[in-house]
């Protein structure tokens, strides 16, 4: 009796520890090290230093954190931006990358929201190293569970350009099911938030113009939400004009530099509509139109209410659910194109490149150390 009296103690104290620390037994096994991709310099992607594999140690948890074993990650436009040439020099490896999906292997002592071992996927903030590597500590807020019927390379697809796209339709351009049978003009729908993008908003019963230029991002975006897909090499209005929306349309999403679009914007977008842009202008733009047909312009920025900790942050990982939710149920499906392995300098700098060069449709994903 006394020594069974001694084990159930044992094991009680044991469990009692693993939950105050929110940690699993095993987390001993852990490496103190961990394999990555990173930078010291800011350089074109074409130089062999611009990427590069290195060792470091695993990332400090914080107390709202959970430790993610990255199974994939994403490459997406910002990640090509922040790794674009600039004077800058890091003291210690840049770790890029805030878009993947991993297990759940440690947490920080607040961390309620996961257990050890569960399958998540999970966006991420600029400020801190990113899920280039074999492990990542992220705020819990920033993670969802993986939707149970995608693998981690499909999922890891998902989170930055789906948050990025739910925000843009519903918080900035605020739509919802009372704008069934309206218009919203999508250019570049066949990337990562188009594509989504034109899925929520067919999910709303609206009429969704997409734009691409090629055969195979024509038939992406077709197959992923647009009903209509016009050429955005060539001019939109009389195209617009053709298919029947010759008297404009009531939304505009551009996930591209606004500025060779503007003038046409101005002039198929219908007065009091609204405008949503992604991405910076290259040049300066006159805005006297938005006045006169009293348009709303808004713009978009997924890391917002974590580099400002906005009093609705929480907000992220309310999306992130709704989203895991959609994608499970087959209301969203993963806009995954195009799949590299290993993780590692040679394969993130060729996914550099393709983005860079443009030519990507729907989402790149690096699988596997």
């Amino acid at each position: 009796m006394k020594f069974c009296s001694l084990v159930l103690i044992t094991v009680l104290n044991v469990t009692k520890l693993t939950a105050d620390r929110g940690k699993s037994i095993n987390m001993a096994n852990l490496p103190r090290v961990m394999r990555a991709v990173g930078l010291y310099k800011y350089l074109p992607i074409t130089d062999v230093n611009s990427l590069i594999d290195v060792e470091v140690s695993l990332p400090t948890l914080r107390k709202t954190d959970v430790l993610v074993e990255v199974k994939a990650t994403a490459v997406n436009p910002i990640d090509t931006k922040q790794r674009a040439p600039k004077p800058n020099i890091e003291p210690t490896p840049r770790i890029l990358g805030w878009d993947g999906a991993g297990i759940v292997v440690d947490k920080g002592d607040e961390s309620k929201s996961f257990n050890i071992g569960d399958e998540v996927f999970f966006t991420g903030d600029m400020r801190r190293n990113g899920s280039n590597a074999q492990y990542v500590a992220i705020d819990e807020i920033l993670v969802a569970r993986k939707p149970s019927n995608l693998n981690f390379e499909q999922a890891a697809a998902m989170p930055l350009t789906a948050v990025t796209a739910y925000e843009s339709l519903y918080d900035r351009l605020l739509l919802s099911e009372k704008d069934k049978g309206k218009t919203i003009l999508i250019i570049n729908s066949a990337g990562g938030v188009g594509s989504v993008a034109s899925q929520l908003a067919k999910n709303l019963g609206l009429k969704v113009i997409g734009t691409a230029s090629r055969p195979e991002t024509e038939a992406f975006s077709l197959d992923h939400g647009a009903d209509v897909v016009l050429n955005h090499s060539k001019d939109l209005l009389p195209q617009l004009e053709a298919k029947g929306f010759g008297k404009g349309v009531d939304f505009i999403l551009t996930n591209y530099d606004p500025y060779p679009y503007w003038n046409t914007m101005m002039q198929a977008i219908k007065p009091q509509g609204r405008i949503c842009l992604l991405v910076d202008s290259s040049g300066l733009v006159d805005i006297k139109p938005l006045k006169d047909k009293s348009i709303t312009l808004v713009s978009e920025m997924m890391f917002t209410r974590i580099k400002y900790d906005t009093e609705d942050k929480q907000r992220c990982q309310e999306m992130l659910k709704d989203i895991s939710n959609m994608l499970e149920s087959g209301k969203l499906k993963t806009t995954l194109s195009k799949v590299l392995s290993p993780i590692n300098a040679a394969n993130l700098r060729e996914a550099h490149r393709l983005i860079e060069e443009q030519h990507m449709v729907g989402k790149l994903i690096l699988s596997g150390f």
